[in-house]
């Protein structure tokens, strides 16, 4: 691995931090990742708030990150939007609302866009949505994450959702964030799969999805890692760290 790694790309969520709680070591570890002078991605599939809102809780726990160099699965979601000129039922959290308001319209509903929206997931709304889907609308999931983690404990994500629409409706969400390639490929840039690592909790949507691709995935035990995640997946992470300070030391001592 040594001299050929020329990008780091990291989860946010469970891998650098957990709601307003940083992960133990976390912002001092990506000060001493910034020193070694290789490049920084920030991959999510976070879509419980708008990218200024995510941005300004990362600065506000102590970490070095510029909005630029996030990529989230929101934002992939908005771009599909425009580019099919969609006017969309937005499932999604108030708080990520910021990012979609100037592409909703009082017109047809042609699509439905769901993502993290506990306030929404009821039966009236996720009804509407159905019906919504009958009449021809499509279904984009903003990405299909089985849960995610609370101060409280886990708790369920987007994907039992989509999965229930999908089910009910007799057809195929469109996902937009990890772990598709399109997503992983879009995030690399000019910037080779071999040459790349990706650090994250979620065994699934981080690892595999990025070793699908060629990237190596390393796997921090924080976040909703569960005991074994490790051993589910084909071919397994390239790395087990206990938290996103091993990981770092580990891309440090190879570089």
């Amino acid at each position: 691995m040594a001299n050929k790694i020329k990008a780091v790309m990291i989860d946010l969520s469970g891998t650098l931090h957990i709601d307003n709680l940083a992960i133990a070591g976390a912002p001092e570890a990506l000060k001493r990742l910034r020193n070694a002078k290789t490049t920084i991605k920030f991959v999510t599939n976070t879509t419980k708030e708008s990218k200024n809102t995510l941005y300004e809780r990362l600065i506000n726990l102590g970490f070095d990150i510029k909005k630029e160099e996030i990529f989230s699965s929101l934002a992939a979601a908005r771009q599909t939007i425009i580019n099919r000129k969609l006017n969309p039922l937005l499932l999604i959290d108030s708080a990520a609302m910021e990012d979609f308001q100037d592409l909703v319209n009082s017109g047809k509903q042609d699509a439905v866009v769901i993502g993290l929206a506990p306030e929404k997931f009821n039966y009236e709304e996720l009804n509407s949505a159905f019906r919504l889907i009958l009449n021809g609308a499509s279904l984009i999931a903003i990405h299909e994450g089985r849960y995610y983690k609370r101060p409280d404990g886990l708790a369920l994500g987007p994907g039992a959702f989509v999965k229930g629409l999908e089910y009910a409706a007799n057809i195929k969400a469109d996902v937009i964030g990890k772990p598709t390639p399109q997503f992983f490929r879009a995030v690399l840039g000019d910037v080779k799969p071999e040459e790349a690592i990706m650090i994250g909790d979620d065994v699934r949507d981080d690892i595999a999805g990025a070793q699908a691709v060629g990237i190596k995935g390393f796997l921090v035990q924080t976040g909703k890692y569960r005991v074994g995640d490790e051993n589910t997946i084909t071919p397994p992470p390239a790395k087990v760290c206990e938290s996103f300070v091993e990981a770092v030391e580990i891309i440090l001592g190879d570089l």
